[in-house]
Order: structure tokens, then sequence, then C-alpha cells
């Protein structure tokens, strides 16, 4: 089996996985794992399931070094795994270690740590110039990060609707596809809402579907 791994930082509202997940496919990946998460997170849900289903003989394929970890201590770990679970990484347009017959080439090694470690010095410089620009920004009185999410910024069609999913006529993800937003926007408006006596926390029991725009 030829599995396929792809991830980024931040959630779908800011970044996606369709140029990882096209080429990983191209490379002939038949099952990919998709997933949203810091390089250098101690958890990364989807690797580890794809780690738990691999078998001797499998391929895993990623687009970059970094898309596997940002962190040298994980990267060592993932390959001494590969290793011992007799596995083949393919890394696309960089280098293939193939641990199918139980080893590693010495080269191949030290040059996948080499990767890790300037993977993870990049995180560690783009941190810097992030926290860099926020204090010359504060230190000229603009205002970090996104403005306070409040009762007066929510937009009009989540009142328009948001009704219907209290009494229980909307489920959490019909509101989410009319109001055309993720859940996890959905969820910080409707916390924002519920704090203001707007909605309340636990919806009625669901009685009929949603049928407000028949007729119009």
């Amino acid at each position: 089996m030829i599995y396929g791994y792809s991830r980024c930082s931040t959630n779908e509202t800011k970044q996606d996985l369709d140029r990882q997940s096209r080429e990983l496919r191209q490379a002939g990946a038949e099952i990919i794992f998709e997933e949203f998460e810091h390089g250098d997170s101690e958890v990364k849900r989807e690797l580890a399931k794809l780690l738990k289903v691999a078998q001797a003989g499998d391929t895993i394929i990623v687009t970059e070094v970094s898309r596997l970890a940002r962190s040298t201590k994980q990267l060592c770990s993932l390959i001494d795994f590969v290793r011992t679970q007799a596995l083949c990484l393919q890394i696309l347009g960089s280098v293939t270690v193939d641990c199918r017959n139980g080893e590693i080439d010495p080269m191949t090694k030290a040059f996948l740590q080499m990767a890790g470690v300037f993977s993870e010095l990049e995180l560690a410089m783009i941190r810097a110039r992030v926290k860099s620009g926020m204090a010359n920004a504060r230190a000229k009185g603009k205002q970090i990060g996104r403005p306070k999410l409040t009762k007066d910024s929510l937009p009009d069609k989540f009142y328009r609707h948001y009704p219907l999913f209290v009494s229980g006529t909307l489920t959490k993800k019909e509101l989410s596809a009319l109001l055309e937003v993720s859940r996890p926007t959905l969820d910080k408006w409707l916390t924002v809402a519920e704090a203001e006596g707007l909605a309340k926390k636990t919806p009625a029991k669901r009685t009929n579907k949603y049928t407000a725009t028949k007729g119009q």
C-alpha cells in the first residue's frame, strides 16, 4: 500500500492542502492522510493514524521533510520507526529512505537529520520575525490579532438563522452550511451569543426539517 501524508499549520480558512494532496496522488499515493497541525506539535493525530495502519513493505510519501516534522527529535524518531517497521519513506524531489529490508543507509539517515535541523531552524526564525514584528506594531499603537468578537460583530444572517438552531429545527451541521462558515467559526459565534444570553447552550429536541426557504 502507498500512503500519502499532507499537513499545514493552520486550518482550512487560511491554508489548504490541495497542492500537497494533488502531488501525492500524482506520485502514486492510494490513501492520503490530511491534517492541520503545527510542525513541531508532539501530537499529530492523522500522522499517528497513518503509522498505526502502515505495515511492513508499505510506502509513505510526503512532499517535503517539513511536512513530517519541524523538530529534529521527532524526525529522528520517525526515521527509526520507518526502519524498525520495514517501511519506505519517499520525500518527493528529495530522498527515498527504503527500509523494507530492515536497514537504512547511513548517508541517507544523516541527510534527513540535517534536513530536520534546517527545518527546525527555519521555524525558529519565522517565529522570531513574527514576534519582532508584533512588538514593533504594539510600539506604534497598532492592535495585534483579530478584533474581539462581540454580538455586534456577528453577521445579520447569523441572527436570522440561529433561533432555528436553538429550537432544534436546525442541526449545527445544517446551520454551518447555511451560514457558509466552518464549524470552529460557528462554535465561536454561538459562544458569543450564549454569553450575551441570545441563545441557549443546549438546543431543544429537534422537531422537524428546516423548511423556512420553501415557498419563498
